[in-house]
């Protein structure tokens, strides 16, 4: 078989193929991803065994709610790519037309907000004036997926095992603890230490969500300071969200020894002391290995050095 024959399925493999298995794996039926294309059943069905005959093979199992057969995933990962890089390209000739010649999209977690990302950021734009940058703030695990689906260059998070993949490359920037703060409303903003957190386990608390690393830290503290499980008041992802709470009422709340700080030194908030030091881990710049842009490598040799000189520790800088 030549070069062409080999490919020859692709050829004929069409954006809409693409999107629309997308439609059909997250919808879960024909039904459910037939009205969200605006098709009948029938028409999605016919559409979904033209694309298995010109594949070569099935793509689903056919149940209550179909499932991605071994050929299914790899097309799900084409599909991912493939419509990642066609809405990247957009964004990039959309800069081009408005005179942007490179653009750069970041991702990063509170502690990257609070220290690293605004100062080198700043500085970076002041040595490469002609890139353009975004800059999202979101959940680690949210961050690493805009990588998987090239919707992100560069995410500055949390060194967790996930960013240990494979196809992932990473430098540590700084290491992180977590904090307890309380902003003015808490009648516990004038409190002398150190305090223990079996003692507060009755305050109103406004913790991080399930399956963040910062909540699993707090939790193995609690249990190593001998403090049962407890039920916060408020789980939220979002540091606007906590700053809201914090002063406006009675609360604890749960964020990183780099956002605390920098909130601090604001006077928007104040650290409770306490007899422990909770370990958040190292927090680092991560981005894909098969990202070789120029405006990443820059940036990422930009932020490891800035970082690792100690230009980045006053939030007030």
């Amino acid at each position: 078989m030549d070069s062409y024959d080999q490919v020859a399925w692709a050829r004929r493999l069409k954006v809409k193929h693409l999107e629309s298995f997308l439609v059909l794996d997250e919808a879960g039926t024909l039904t459910e991803a037939a009205t969200r294309m605006h098709m009948t059943q029938s028409a999605m069905s016919h559409w979904l065994a033209d694309l298995e005959e010109l594949v070569g093979m099935p793509l689903v199992t056919r149940g209550r709610r179909i499932q991605l057969t071994p050929a299914g995933v790899i097309m799900k990962r084409l599909a991912i790519g493939v419509l990642g890089d066609i809405s990247r390209t957009q964004m990039e000739l959309g800069a081009v037309a408005e005179g942007r010649t490179a653009r750069l999209y970041i991702g990063s977690v509170w502690a990257g907000v609070a220290r690293g990302v605004p100062q080198a950021l700043a500085e970076f734009q002041r040595l490469h004036p002609y890139i353009s940058v975004t800059v999202s703030e979101s959940p680690f695990g949210n961050l690493l997926e805009g990588l998987q689906n090239k919707q992100l260059d560069v995410v500055v998070g949390s060194l967790d095992a996930r960013a240990h993949h494979a196809r992932l490359e990473h430098r540590e920037l700084f290491e992180d603890n977590v904090c307890l703060v309380v902003g003015r409303a808490s009648r516990l903003w004038d409190a002398a230490g150190p305090l223990r957190l079996a003692d507060l386990l009755e305050e109103n608390w406004i913790m991080p969500p399930k399956g963040t690393l910062m909540r699993a830290q707090l939790d193995a503290a609690l249990l190593g300071s001998g403090a049962p499980w407890l039920l916060p008041k408020v789980e939220t992802a979002a540091i606007t969200t906590l700053q809201a709470l914090v002063h406006q009422g009675d609360y604890v709340g749960v964020c990183s020894e780099a956002m605390a700080e920098y909130q601090a030194a604001l006077g928007n908030m104040r650290i409770l002391p306490l007899d422990r030091t909770i370990r958040f881990g190292p927090v680092g710049v991560v981005w894909s290995r098969d990202n070789t842009a120029e405006a990443v490598r820059l940036f990422v040799e930009h932020i490891t050095r800035t970082t690792a000189s100690g230009a980045i520790t006053d939030p007030d800088r």
